[in-house]
């Protein structure tokens, strides 16, 4: 933990859509989205509006099945400013190597540690969004000095594996659950499989994301014209939409977040350059800045706030604001759904309001 200035030298687009991201995966944490679902009547609106903050059980597309990459794209967009800056600062590139191994090493600890919370034992699994993103974040790095070109080509190239590995193992069905290449790595690495059909080469994919990211950063940094800033990446998003959806209605490869199949690679990638291009646009080309001071406080503290979400809101912070919400609230005639929104909104606000004390102490963590 070190304390510094909140608002030097950076580019506010990128922190209100990082804290965006976060704020939507601390919802989940809150269990905001699964108590609306549950007040909610199947086949509402409402139901198919909160089922979009539900991942796709396997070969489709819901708004959640975007958050990941999200996360993984901004990591990737923040690398050329954080990096140029450490150099300002050191001037030694050793030094910057060394923080960034050091940093990958703590985000696989602390995601393969997260699955020891989960299981409540000592275990070793590879699935969570930290284990992974130590691995892009260091292919990432191996990049970072190459021209677009070679960035593009890797992870084009990176997909391409993706696509010969899952088709070589089993060309039959080469993306069924349970017999599929990613099952197969998973019974290697770790014994076992995910019963939800997660896999741990989603990593080698989805390392695209954080490269890309990387790229629009680098973009974002250069002398080109705002206007030409936005074209190039409204034009980029397009085209990977095109291609991830246009592999999917072929038949060629489908859309399935859960293995992270390159038609999802590539879809996913879109809409995450061109919500990147909506925000530069919004927040630092039309100045639209006195809305965003809320999300802003999130994501200061992005990595803190999701292990704290994932650690303690669910399992304790939900029950214990469950305690007063519910001895309030129940004795004057609420029902039990409502009363689950309710606590799950204060539980919501309650990570909210750390995050802002923090933000307010200028206690920023970093790793």
């Amino acid at each position: 933990m070190r304390t510094i200035s909140p608002t030097q030298n950076r580019l506010v687009s990128l922190d209100v859509y990082r804290g965006l991201t976060m704020c939507l995966l601390i919802a989940e944490a809150a269990l905001i989205y699964e108590s609306f679902l549950e007040a909610s009547t199947e086949g509402s609106l409402a139901h198919a509006f909160f089922t979009q903050f539900t991942h796709h059980p396997w070969n489709g597309l819901r708004f959640w099945d975007l958050i990941q990459p999200f996360f993984m794209f901004i990591v990737g967009v923040a690398m050329p400013f954080s990096l140029n800056k450490r150099m300002a600062d050191s001037g030694d590139r050793k030094k910057v190597r060394k923080h960034i191994l050091k940093r990958c090493l703590l985000l696989f600890l602390f995601g393969t540690g997260l699955h020891c919370v989960y299981s409540g034992e000592l275990v070793f699994e590879l699935w969570n969004v930290l284990t992974q993103l130590s691995f892009t974040i260091l292919v990432t790095f191996l990049l970072i000095r190459q021209s677009w070109k070679v960035q593009l080509g890797v992870s084009m190239g990176l997909l391409l594996l993706t696509e010969i590995m899952y088709r070589l193992y089993n060309p039959e069905v080469p993306y069924e659950h349970g017999t599929n290449f990613g099952n197969y790595t998973d019974m290697l690495l770790m014994g076992k499989i995910n019963n939800g059909g997660w896999v741990a080469i989603n990593c080698i994919p989805t390392a695209a994301h954080t490269i890309w990211g990387a790229m629009c950063g680098n973009l974002l940094l250069s002398s080109k014209t705002d206007t030409a800033k936005i074209k190039a990446l409204i034009v980029s998003g397009i085209i990977f939409l095109a291609i991830g959806y246009g592999l999917d209605f072929t038949g060629i490869t489908p859309i399935i977040k859960r293995i992270a199949t390159t038609a999802f690679s590539f879809a996913s990638g879109g809409w995450a350059i061109l919500t990147l291009a909506f925000f530069y646009w919004l927040v630092d080309v039309k100045k639209s800045q006195a809305w965003v001071f809320p999300i802003l406080v999130v994501g200061m503290n992005s990595i803190f706030i999701y292990l704290f979400a994932e650690l303690l809101a669910h399992s304790w912070l939900f029950g214990f604001v469950k305690i007063f919400s519910s001895g309030t609230l129940s004795p004057i005639g609420m029902g039990e759904h409502s009363v689950e929104v309710v606590t799950a909104l204060l539980t919501w606000g309650a990570m909210w309001y750390l995050c802002y004390f923090l933000f307010k102490k200028k206690m920023f963590f970093r790793i």
